[in-house]
């Protein structure tokens, strides 16, 4: 992610002695993304990512840490956070909490064609099944909460034909949480940022989701509208590509079978889906933070996805 606080080696080499990694023998910032400071470093014992934790607690990151891996003990391919000599996953680095993971293999795959989609699909449901026994529980903080308080906050920036789209879909996003399709989704632990980025391949094969710190209990249909809304499209315009979204969604169905309520709130779901991107890109746009390593997305990305949810009806999803 963009780097807000800056590591040496020399910095690391004392820190690390915590650790069952050996010596640091070298560190590099990742540049992309805007939430955390993410660094690859390798030690005697390997290659790792660090992370150092620009807004979420040590209170707060046990509930992510702990899912990722109770994920990966059920099979979900995701990085496995190291524990120090006290057993614990956080650690504070320059006073901030931070975390060590192994580094997957492969790369992410910018330019999916269905069968990378397929992948990303079946282990999207493998996910959401292997968490439902996870006992620890803290909701979405970008979820419905998180969009009220910041819709007034980025109004004042927009035109007024976006003024007016953001104020409309608040209006229909509150209305649909409030109803009895919604009440019946099927939730639990989602990752609800598995964007193109978050995802690992060596060649066809998925090696991993990561990335996990917008994660929190929501349910499943967001986690698979956020996926869809970025693996499925056609990036200059927002479009669907209805070969991928069906290679996408028929794969996740294969292993948990979609609901009657699912199928027909997913429109609803695509729109809030595009609707929390535009938002947090809204605020990170306007209200930029500063930091060694930080390009701001468009937020004009997500107002084209937006709008075409709202005016084009969703390809369906499986099932009777």
């Amino acid at each position: 992610m963009a780097v807000f606080t800056s590591v040496s080696l020399d910095d690391l080499g004392p820190w690390m002695t915590q650790f069952p990694l050996g010596k640091a023998l070298a560190i590099k910032g990742i540049a992309s993304g805007i939430e955390n400071s993410n660094f690859f470093i390798r030690t005697d014992a390997g290659e790792y990512v660090l992370t150092i934790f620009e807004n979420l607690s040590f209170e707060q990151l046990p509930f992510y840490l702990k899912l990722m891996r109770h994920l990966a003990d059920r099979g979900v391919l995701v990085p496995a956070p190291i524990a120090n000599a006290q057993g614990e996953l956080v650690a504070s680095l320059h006073g901030k909490p931070a975390a060590i993971v192994s580094k997957l293999e492969g790369s992410s795959q910018m330019s999916p064609q269905p069968a990378h989609c397929a992948e990303v699909g079946a282990m999207l449901a493998r996910m959401h099944l292997a968490g439902q026994d996870f006992p620890l529980h803290q909701p979405n903080l970008r979820a419905l909460d998180w969009w009220q308080a910041t819709t007034p906050v980025v109004l004042p920036f927009l035109s007024g034909s976006n003024q007016q789209l953001l104020r409309d879909e608040m209006q229909y996003q509150q209305a649909f949480a409030a109803g009895p399709e919604y009440a019946a989704f099927a939730r639990g632990p989602v990752h609800a940022d598995l964007f193109r980025n978050n995802v690992m391949f060596d060649g066809d094969r998925l090696t991993g989701f990561f990335d996990f710190y917008f994660a929190g209990c929501d349910t499943w249909l967001f986690d698979v509208a956020v996926t869809v809304n970025d693996w499925c499209i056609d990036v200059s315009s927002g479009a669907l590509d209805l070969a991928r979204v069906e290679a996408m969604l028929l794969a996740y169905h294969t292993v948990r079978p979609f609901t009657g309520a699912e199928r027909s709130g997913w429109q609803a779901m695509l729109r809030a889906a595009a609707l929390r991107f535009w938002l947090s890109r809204l605020y990170d746009y306007h209200l930029p933070r500063d930091a060694e390593m930080l390009t701001p997305h468009d937020p004009g990305h997500f107002e084209r996805i937006l709008r075409l949810r709202v005016s084009l009806p969703a390809p369906a999803l499986p099932g009777n």
